[in-house]
């Protein structure tokens, strides 16, 4: 049952090519021609244009004659044939399995046509080519309208001015023009509708009620299609209602808003199509006129043709006939970039050349014309280089003479899929050379030897026989379109070419041109500009912050959590929260802290803002901008595991709620527009807004994040006397990733997950991490009829990503060198798209497979996703996956996985997989969702223990670490109580730290034990380094490293490490000496200090001397074994067993290298020359209230609470009126906020101002 406009009709073949009984359905015998090769076809005549809607197929009738696939093509005139496309691909059908069955097909696009051909493309590899057709369709009438570039159909209105807020206009057109005006009207107030072709493009020009707007500026204007100067039908649909437009051409459709003052569109008098009658009209311009066949026209539900036939007084008919007019013109496609040429011959040893033909292609480079000139004149060729036209005469015996053609629009664009004709002309010694039939800018050359034409003529390439043809080709060979081709003036009849009676040819389609705009629609995502040759389309992904073949994949990461995982520090970051989603990158700051990653969003006034003279009809509004859409803002929260912003208000005699009738007097903004009064809104300490309290969230899983971020605050009651309000709306921050760490643990291979159909058509990228001990399971499936894609280790070394979009199933492996099934975490990024499929695993190299130039290319899936398995529940993968990404979009395993037998949410073992990113002794520990690096044992700071922790010390700083006495002995204990201290034995040190000073001599660092044992680090006069071990048995031994003056204000680094006997120094990472010992270890160690020894201690006389002036300069990153004595002084100052006197401050050794340390010591001895935050800050730039506002607002709060216990124990009955009265006294607050906030407050004034404040 085919449907079309009335019931179907059967046609059967009304002209035969080869001798057979019958070819239609049932019918004996059926049509096989006498070789079977790809140049055969069969064409069917139906008589008239018909609506076809399906065709059937069998084999020749008792034979093993059948085709199994084919192509279709038709056509109006029995020439200028066109492919039946489907998807925009040359559909191929599928054809017969043997002679008796029929295969029925229906067209997913009914087509308009009189001639149908069958392609006959693969057959019974037994048989021949044989085939019985039938074609379904009905009968199609159609109003048609000829122009011939100077007619035109005027339609006048019954009155002067036709207004509407309305319009609908329909049409079919054929043209073999690239430019002319399909219908124009206008109006004296500045309207204007215009509809025209430009270079092969279809432009519409609106302009509303708006006099100022001129044709050439601003006005609006909208192209669609491509390559329409076919002499093909074209459907166009235009339906604007007010300022909306939907513009549509063929299939595809632009909706967009008109600019203009008005709603309407004024037209005065008349429309004309087909051109414009009178070009002096006053506000007309200067077009070409349509020249072609317009069907089916329409304006607003008037058939304007049928008017026009039936002579009716509204229309003008300006030279227009009622029939298509069809030029008898054979277009040929090039279609191999290697084998592909046509051979025509000429007359030879005429005194003189002309050739002219005319071409379209969108490659650069490509063979035009070569020829052998007679008379030993040489070789001419004709070629595209880079878009240029060249021309080159060619003799062994001569200096080429070469010559360039500039088109003269474009200037080198000759690949821009536009005709452009050529023609050469050669007299004597003089030759020419003429684009686009533009004598003016011709080009001329004069040749040594006078020029006789040759007798063959190779267009677009040579033949594979160099030998016969002498043919030569300096470029590669042409792929596109020719047609008109004349030599010595006389066109030559393609048509004879194909049947086998002119020239010869190899790989091109005649009558018919190929051409295809790759770029239509356009599928370079997030704004990649689209450029093209004949076999595939590019994408410039420059500023666009994508990357990829199609621009899919944004270079950015998703969360600052990624960033972390990278190993990044704070800064400032693009992240993009729907990677290849429709959402753009946003620029953030990244704050990695120790215990959390939060994202902080500037907006674009976050200080403390003053207000003074608002009201209820004058309010004050302030309205935020993050520099982003509020749809990314909404991605980041959501992604988001808490988010926070600060609302601070302070006012003076400016009411915040107290209003009689409840209305508040300011209120904040928030996400979807909507109003909200609280400010807080909960107990200290909850981290939870109104609505987490009284659990009355829209989505209890983001609390408080569902109303931010904060776009706007209104104030509305400073407008009395003295009266003022001071706001601050800080940045938006959030902390954690939601998805990055949501993962599921599959227990059982027959266990997976699924969710919703994968919709994916022409693009698709996948993305998680896995880890498993088992040798092979499927990731992910999702299956079609015919279509699938499927992810899955395929062994313990492979990754397979299997796919089939219809074209047969494609694979990418992607082999690793070491086992993939080793528990640890691996990422697996899987990528479809148009040009390529590629599959990436961990930094491995990439697998890269090219997607066909034609076939089948929209994926086209129908059953549920499963993750972890398949849908036979065989093959089922064992083990973790998380963050899994499907184009963007981020899947909730977790969730699901709480509801599914057989799979558990979470997957714990973190710090397996990434326990190397903490560096300088810091512990991996795991999280629920993810690890942190505990830093409590290292010298370092930071989210990976790799910040340095660096003091300034001055003359007299000293910083001691005590070490615990592991008994209550006395200090000069003999040595025979040596047991005691058994448990104390140090056998082992391990010392880094890294030092910058100009000072010598210096005591850098001093251990000392209970029995007079010592290790001391000292800089001598010279500033040579000095090691000084003293130890029972091997006495003082002294380790001097003097390659250079160790106090030049640069930034050195020292490592001693002692294992047993063996001591190793490296300095500034370069070995300096190696000294076994005879003494294995250190007894009962006492302390440890960094700079000046204060305690009484008889230290020998060079340690003594350095001691006298302690150390000056900068200390960073002290380790000793497990212990960090200088971080321990500068973070933990009270807890730690560690003593500090004299001046140390916090700095940064590494950025004083260039500092002078006197001045230095001098300016920073009191504060942090490097403003330093405390990494528990959420964000170190963050904008800080000042202290003195903050103990203010702390004396006032507390205040103000003990003037409310005694107001509810004395006056509650009196609340009334004590609010009335509360209005006659409201006190001022300081001016100063910043400085005086708890400054001169009245008592009285001040617990009237908490009374009235309770009863709000």
């Amino acid at each position: 049952n085919y449907s079309c406009q009335r019931q179907p009709h059967n046609f059967f073949v009304l002209s035969l090519l080869s001798k057979f009984s019958s070819s239609h359905l049932s019918g004996a015998g059926g049509w096989s021609p006498l070789e079977s090769n790809e140049q055969q076809w069969l064409q069917v005549d139906l008589g008239d244009r018909v609506e076809i809607v399906a065709v059937a197929t069998q084999g020749r009738y008792g034979s093993s004659d059948w085709v199994t696939s084919y192509a279709l093509m038709f056509s109006d005139t029995g020439r200028n044939w066109k492919q039946y496309r489907q998807d925009d691909a040359v559909w191929v059908f599928t054809g017969n399995s043997n002679a008796d069955s029929v295969v029925h097909h229906k067209l997913l696009h009914s087509v308009k046509a009189r001639f149908l051909r069958f392609i006959p493309l693969k057959w019974n590899v037994g048989g021949r080519i044989g085939l019985r057709v039938e074609v379904f369709g009905c009968s199609y009438k159609s109003d048609i309208a000829d122009f011939d570039g100077r007619s035109s159909l005027l339609y006048r209105f019954n009155q002067k001015l036709m207004s509407t807020f309305k319009d609908v206009v329909s049409l079919k057109f054929k043209s073999m023009q690239g430019d002319g005006v399909l219908f124009h009207g206008e109006g004296q107030r500045g309207d204007y509708i215009t509809l025209e072709l430009q270079k092969g493009k279809l432009s519409l020009h609106l302009n509303l009620g708006d006099s100022n707007l001129h044709f050439s500026n601003s006005h609006t204007s909208v192209t669609l299609g491509s390559l329409l100067d076919d002499q093909h039908w074209h459907s166009v649909l235009i339906e604007r209602f007010n300022k909306q437009v939907n513009f549509t051409v063929d299939k595809y459709t632009q909706h967009f808003r008109t600019k203009g003052d008005s709603d309407h569109l004024d037209i005065d008098y008349e429309l004309s199509f087909g051109g414009i009658p009178v070009p002096g009209k006053p506000g007309t311009f200067q077009r070409k006129n349509f020249h072609g066949c317009i069907e089916n026209l329409y304006y607003n539900g008037v058939n304007i043709i049928d008017l026009a036939k039936r002579r009716k007084p509204q229309i003008y008919t300006g030279n227009v006939t009622f029939s298509c007019s069809e030029p008898q013109i054979v277009p040929i496609t090039f279609v191999s970039a290697s084998r592909s040429y046509l051979l025509l011959p000429g007359t030879a040893q005429i005194d003189g050349l002309s050739v002219s033909f005319q071409f379209r292609t969108w490659n650069k480079d490509g063979l035009l014309l070569f020829t052998e000139l007679s008379e030993n004149s040489g070789h001419l060729l004709v070629y595209l280089h880079g878009g240029r036209l060249m021309l080159l005469i060619q003799k062994e015996t001569e200096n080429p003479v070469e010559i360039t053609e500039e088109w003269l629009t474009t200037g080198t664009n000759l690949h821009d899929g536009l005709w452009h004709s050529v023609a050469i002309n050669a007299r004597r010694h003089r030759i020419t050379l003429t684009l686009d039939n533009d004598a003016a800018t011709a080009s001329h050359a004069t040749t040594v030897s006078r020029i006789y034409s040759g007798n063959s003529y190779y267009f677009g390439g040579c033949p594979d026989n160099f030998t016969d043809s002498q043919c030569l080709n300096p470029i590669t060979a042409f792929q596109g379109c020719m047609r008109l081709i004349f030599i010595d003036n006389q066109p030559k009849d393609l048509i004879l070419v194909q049947q086998g009676s002119l020239g010869n040819f190899s790989d091109l389609h005649i009558d018919l041109c190929g051409i295809k705009d790759r770029c239509l629609p356009n599928y370079c995502e997030h704004g990649g500009k689209c450029s093209q040759s004949w076999a595939t389309f590019y994408c410039d992904c420059n500023n666009t912050g994508y990357m990829g073949a199609t621009c899919h994949n944004s270079v950015y990461e998703q969360s600052c959590e990624a960033y972390r995982h990278q190993g990044k520090t704070s800064g400032f970051f693009y992240i993009d929260s729907d990677g290849s989603g429709p959402l753009g990158p946003l620029r953030v700051f990244c704050n990695m802290t120790e215990d959390k990653i939060w994202t902080a969003v500037q907006h674009n006034s976050t200080g403390l803002t003053r207000v003074q003279g608002a009201g209820p009809e004058k309010p004050y509004t302030m309205s935020f901008d993050y520099n982003s859409s509020a749809e990314q803002l909404e991605a980041v929260i959501n992604s988001a595991e808490n988010c926070e912003q600060e609302a601070s208000y302070y006012c003076k005699k400016s009411r915040l709620l107290n209003t009689p009738n409840g209305m508040p007097f300011a209120w904040w903004v928030g996400r979807a527009n909507e109003k909200h009064l609280y400010w807080g809104g909960s107990l200290p300490g909850i981290q939870q807004c109104a609505c987490g309290l009284e659990e009355s969230c829209l989505d209890m899983r983001y609390f408080c994040n569902y109303h931010l971020p904060v776009t706007q605050i209104v104030i509305t009651d400073t407008n009395r006397s003295n009266s003022e309000a001071a706001w601050k709306i800080g940045p938006l921050r959030c902390y954690g990733d939601r998805q990055f760490w949501n993962a599921a643990s599959f227990n059982t291979e027959a266990s997976y997950l699924h969710f919703p159909t994968l919709h994916a058509e022409v693009s698709l990228d996948i993305s998680f991490f896995f880890k498993t001990t088992a040798v092979s399971g499927v990731f992910l499936e999702n299956l079609g009829i015919k279509d699938f894609i499927r992810i899955e280790i395929s062994s313990p070394k492979e990754i397979t990503f299997s796919i089939d979009v219809g074209n047969g199933p494609t694979e990418a492996t992607v082999q690793s060198p070491t086992a993939l099934n080793d528990n640890q975490w691996h990422y697996v990024r899987a990528e479809r798209n148009l040009k390529q499929t590629s599959l990436q695993v961990d930094s491995l190299p990439k697998k890269v497979l090219e997607a066909p130039a034609e076939g089948h290319f929209r994926l086209q899936l129908n059953s549920q996703l499963f993750v972890g398995g398949t849908a036979s529940r065989q093959k089922g993968f064992l083990g973790c996956i998380r963050s899994l990404h499907l184009n963007g979009q981020k899947l909730d395993l977790e969730e699901r996985a709480k509801m599914t037998p057989g799979v558990k949410p979470g997957c714990p073992g973190h710090c397996s997989s990434y326990g190397n990113l903490c560096h300088n002794g810091g512990k991996c520990v795991e999280k629920y969702n993810g690890y942190f690096c505990d830093c409590t044992n290292s010298a370092y700071e930071g989210p990976f223990c790799k910040e340095e922790v660096s003091a300034l010390f001055e003359a007299g700083t000293s910083v001691t670490y005590t070490f615990q006495e592991p008994y209550p002995v006395t200090k000069n204990a003999s040595t025979s109580s040596s047991a005691i201290y058994v448990d104390a034995v140090v056998s082992k040190e391990n010392i880094a730290f890294s030092f910058l000073t100009a000072h010598t001599p210096s005591l850098l660092l001093y251990i000392n034990t209970y029995f007079h044992e010592y290790l001391a680090v000292i800089l001598s006069k010279n500033g040579s380094l000095q090691v000084r071990y003293k130890l029972s048995k091997d006495g003082l031994l002294i380790f001097t490293i003097d390659s250079g003056n160790f106090a030049n204000r640069e930034l050195h680094h020292v490592k001693i490490n002692r294992e047993g006997r063996e001591l190793v120094i490296q300095v500034d990472q370069v070995l300096k000496l190696k000294h076994n010992f005879s003494e294995i270890d250190f007894k009962a160690i006492k302390s440890l200090t960094l700079g000046k020894v204060t305690d009484s201690l008889s230290l020998d006389p060079e340690v003594s001397k350095a001691n006298a002036y302690g150390f000056t300069g900068c200390l960073s990153s002290v380790q000793y074994n497990h212990i960090a004595p200088l971080k321990a002084a500068l973070r933990h100052p009270s807890i730690a067993p560690v003593t500090v006197r004299g001046s140390l401050t916090q700095s940064n050794c590494a950025s004083m290298m260039e500092a002078d340390v006197n001045t230095a010591t001098t300016t920073y001895s009191s504060s942090d020359p490097f403003g330093k935050t405390d990494e528990r800050e959420p964000l170190t730039n963050a904008v800080r209230s000042d202290s003195a506002v903050i103990g203010g607002v702390i004396a006032v709060v507390i205040f103000i609470i003990f003037c409310i216990i005694a107001i509810m124990s004395r006056f509650l009955y009196q609340h009334k009126q004590a609010h009335r009265n509360s209005q006659k006294k409201e006190k001022e607050y300081p001016e100063n906020l910043e400085s005086s906030f708890k400054a001169d407050i009245d008592l009285q004034n001040t617990v009237s101002e908490c009374k009235r404040e309770y009863f709000i």
